[in-house]
């Protein structure tokens, strides 16, 4: 399912214009994006949790080259899903 299917389902199933659909959806992944770009996790009771999770520094080889690169602590987007939701999907 696309951004678009997501947009049209919703406008279908709530008679709001397709227009206000996507600039809601649009506004709520800019601030679930600027939440987590400030370190901020972002909690969807029933849905799940947005974090930052944070990876150590490692030792990665270029195989290529036959050396050895070291990669950086840095910090990576997650998605957890809550109970609710793991048990509708199961």
């Amino acid at each position: 399912m696309t951004k678009a299917d997501i947009v049209s389902e919703i406008s279908r199933s709530t008679g709001i214009d397709r227009a206000s659909v996507l600039v809601t959806v649009e506004k709520f992944m800019a601030i679930v994006k600027d939440s987590l770009a400030n370190d901020e996790n972002v909690y969807l009771r029933g849905f799940g949790s947005f974090i930052v999770k944070t990876r150590k520094e490692k030792t990665a080889r270029n195989i290529s080259k036959n050396t050895s690169i070291v990669i950086p602590e840095h910090k990576i987007p997650s998605f957890k899903p809550a109970k609710v939701f793991m048990d509708e999907v199961r």
